[in-house]
């Protein structure tokens, strides 16, 4: 609710300031036409670029590409040089494709604040990948680089101009990139200078590949990647295996979107995906590992890389790794839409963990990267999993950034997926799910049954997922995988206030007997950006508490089932969220706001968790689950 008074202030005032635009400027300028077709919104928001007063006549822009065509990853340096006047409101806009619109669009604010991103960012027609002031470059208002330009008779300098030198970390994302030069700050911004086109070296490049399991048996893997090319290409695994991909993609037309307040992904954040291939790897074995490429001669073929399928469904034991809310973050000074500042660092503390070989699978449950609405953001988190999700079972959740909009058909009508409706997300994380829209899914590795859902579809009872939901978990094997755990994004309990409130006494009184009925034995959510753990509650009420065992750790004997416990788990990246000093509820045992993610070994008996601190490896929680002998 305070979003959206937020937004409709915002609105209100910027579209009295817009009404004032000054004369259109040159065709030239107008470099690209709204996707999403002309509205009242987008035509009260295009203001012309007012003309920077004096620009030098010397100005430059020089990559560090030496002329050649980027490659899949760089860290470039971009030169400013020429300015006579070194100014704080000078900045540098990474934009792609190059032909993107550098007008000024003020009204674009509300698109960065309706996905819940206040940061300052610039406000142009068409979302810039990356900007940086120059003053990131700290002697650049001071001349430390200088040149003359001009000299006197005498020989002294008569025009002496400044430079900056800036770092921009790009990846392959397939359209060609273009540098822009602009004064006025990000709110009022006028163009100084365009450093033409810089084409990808390969922009068909098979990149990003991500694997996920498709059944209990772990005979069978699917992999994912993205190509700039739609034609079949192939995965060689294995001994001389190959599977054929299918290749799909999205166009802005299957973006959402209301008639008065467009959204980004229609418009203002739309990137085209280039097409996401998926190839079924088949004929494995459970717990093994394989050599894999993916590729075809024609675009190119990536590195090899070694996985290992999951342990197969009823095995002895099963180790894997949770966490919710990641997103990304820039590897250079640059701003960005929703910047996640822990994304980073949890991302290679699961890596590290990795390298011990005791990680069997990963389960990122929702809000997965943040890119709501601004496409492009899609391509920086892939390549920031790619270490992991290469290499193990990559399985999510889908949470309220990827599917919630006003007239979607999700629960919640907030508009924190930017118009991406789940689409994105289903295109390029394809789950063993009940079908298109309903990204439900249970699946069984090692001594544990997963129950998947979504908290962002209809939950209540009766519901298509309700009724999924209660015949899955009816169907348990106990004697096969005697461990339940439930996974969906927005939690049931949380100490943490909100508005909106994290937690929907509807949903916890809809699902939550589901979970007692059944006997479920650990729930994990995610939603709330710090971790949390509960007694064995049930209605607000601890059923059961841990006693500690010989070693101080706190211990849950589910030979006598009183509850599930609970899990927030949900410090994967985003800002943190702390907790209240005062009026905490007794079913609340661990609170803990840091980054990081929580670490799960599961015997037929026995299931210990760890939450560990992504910073520094710390265990800063740690609990058991029993059951029968020990």
């Amino acid at each position: 609710m305070a979003r959206l008074l937020l937004l409709l202030v915002l609105i209100g005032g910027i579209c009295a300031a817009a009404a004032a635009s000054s004369p259109l400027l040159p065709a030239a300028e107008t470099m690209r036409v709204s996707f999403a077709g002309k509205s009242e919104f987008r035509t009260v928001n295009r203001k012309p670029l007012g003309t920077c007063l004096d620009p030098s006549p010397y100005l430059e822009i020089s990559v560090s590409t030496g002329g050649a065509p980027l490659p899949d990853e760089a860290f470039l340096n971009v030169t400013v040089s020429g300015v006579r006047r070194p100014d704080r409101s000078h900045w540098l806009a990474m934009i792609t494709p190059s032909n993107s619109s550098v007008l000024g669009c003020p009204l674009n604010g509300v698109n960065y604040i309706e996905t819940g991103d206040l940061a300052s960012l610039p406000l142009l027609c068409h979302y810039p990948v990356k900007a940086q002031y120059l003053t990131s470059d700290p002697g650049y208002l001071g001349c430390k680089a200088s040149a003359c330009q001009k000299r006197r008779a005498s020989g002294t300098c008569k025009v002496r101009t400044c430079a900056a030198t800036l770092a921009f970390h790009v990846i392959n994302f397939r359209t060609d990139v273009e540098f822009v030069l602009f004064s006025g700050g990000f709110a009022t911004p006028c163009v100084l200078k365009r450093s033409g086109a810089l084409p990808f070296a390969n922009p068909a490049k098979p990149l990003h590949g991500h694997l996920s399991s498709v059944d209990s048996k772990a005979t069978s893997m699917r992999l994912t990647w993205v190509s700039g090319d739609a034609r079949p290409q192939q995965v060689q695994y294995g001994t001389g295996k190959t599977a054929t991909s299918v290749a799909t993609t999205f166009t802005h037309k299957d973006m959402c979107s209301v008639a008065v307040l467009p959204s980004p992904a229609k418009d203002f954040g739309w990137h085209d995906p280039g097409y996401i291939h998926s190839a079924l790897m088949t004929g494995l074995q459970p717990s093994q590992s394989y050599n894999y490429r993916y590729g075809s001669d024609s675009v190119g073929w990536s590195n090899t890389t070694k996985f290992r399928t999951p342990p197969a469904a009823g095995s002895g034991e099963l180790s894997f790794v949770v966490f919710g809310d990641m997103g990304k973050a820039p590897l250079d000074p640059s701003v960005e839409h929703y910047i996640q500042p822990g994304s980073t660092s949890v991302a290679k503390a699961v890596a590290a963990e990795m390298q011990t070989g005791k990680v069997d699978s990963i389960f990122h449950i929702g809000d997965i990267s943040y890119a709501t609405g601004f496409l492009v953001e899609w391509d920086f988190f892939l390549h920031l999993i790619t270490p992991l999700a290469s290499q193990v079972s990559y399985m999510t959740a889908i949470g309220n950034h990827e599917r919630d909009y006003a007239g979607s058909g999700s629960v919640y009508p907030t508009p924190d997926s930017g118009g991406e409706c789940g689409v994105p997300y289903e295109s390029y994380f394809p789950m063993p799910a009940s079908g298109r829209d309903k990204p439900w899914y249970s699946i069984e590795q090692g001594s544990v049954h997963f129950v998947v859902m979504s908290t962002e579809h209809e939950w209540s009872e009766k519901s298509d997922q309700y009724n999924w939901m209660e015949m899955d978990l009816s169907s348990v094997d106990r004697s096969r995988t005697p461990w339940v755990i439930f996974i969906g994004h927005r939690p049931m309990y949380s100490s943490s206030s909100g508005i909106p409130p994290s937690v929907d006494p509807n949903f916890v009184s809809s699902v939550e007997p589901l979970l007692l009925n059944h006997k479920v034995d650990l729930v994990f959510f995610g939603h709330v950006h710090n971790y949390e753990r509960t007694c064995a509650v049930y209605q607000g009420n601890c059923k059961g508490m841990p006693k500690k065992d010989a070693k101080g750790v706190e211990t849950y004997d589910n030979s006598n089932y009183a509850a599930p416990v609970h899990a927030v788990v949900g410090a994967g990246g985003f800002n943190l969220d702390g907790f209240p000093k005062i009026g905490l509820h007794s079913w609340s045992l661990s609170r803990i706001s840091e980054f990081g993610y929580a670490r799960v070994h599961a015997t037929k008996t026995d299931m210990l968790v760890q939450f560990v601190n992504s910073n520094t490896s710390a265990v800063q929680d740690q609990f058991r689950i029993v059951k029968g002998a020990r």
